[in-house]
């Protein structure tokens, strides 16, 4: 029955890729389905460090994903306004185009989204539309390359995941539980 567990975890592992690729929390799918099979299988194959590790990798991709248009815009000399409009225009484009495209409108959204945020934003500063429009360019290409650093990251999860949580009695973290004596080794007398 744990191979069966063990082949659910995987689907779900790569589910969790599919999902973060279109721009949605897959880490966080991956680390539940981890924790979903620790349950069943008793923690016997995959423990407590292993799902701390999932966490610390979610949460650190989480984290350059999030940043990386508003850091994008910073280093192509755009301005605080444009950081801060390529964060609030990711987040809004992501929102807006989810609805009329389903399947991949999350993530063009919010590549659409990081640029006019972020030249909008760059605008409000300086009148230069050349540079507004190289800070826009900036900050949508360091998001797209935060998309492939989370998606480098799902991988390592999955493996991470699939390694440890491989169902074979050497494999297992606990002791099998000990079966009761048939006969009584200390006998009253």
């Amino acid at each position: 029955m744990h191979w069966f567990a063990y082949s659910l975890l995987l689907i779900l592992a790569l589910a969790g890729i599919f999902i973060t690729l279109l721009g949605l929390p897959g880490l966080w799918v991956m680390v539940a389905a981890a924790l979903l099979y620790a349950w069943y299988t008793s923690f016997q194959y995959i423990g407590l460090w292993t799902l701390i590790i999932l966490i610390v990798i979610a949460t650190i991709a989480e984290g350059i994903e999030f940043l990386a248009g508003s850091r994008g815009a910073k280093k192509a000399g755009g301005s605080r306004r444009a950081a801060w409009g390529a964060l609030i225009g990711g987040l809004l484009g992501a929102f807006l185009l989810t609805i009329p495209i389903p399947i991949i409108g999350t993530t063009i959204g919010l590549c659409i989204g990081v640029f006019v945020g972020a030249l909008l934003g760059e605008l409000t500063v300086r009148d230069d539309t050349a540079h507004s429009i190289r800070v826009g360019l900036a900050a949508t290409k360091a998001r797209i390359y935060a998309i492939v650093i989370k998606l480098l990251f799902s991988i390592a999860m999955l493996a991470l995941a699939a390694t440890m949580a491989l169902p074979l009695s050497s494999r297992r973290t606990s002791p099998a539980p000990a079966t009761t004596p048939t006969t009584n080794p200390f006998p009253l007398k």
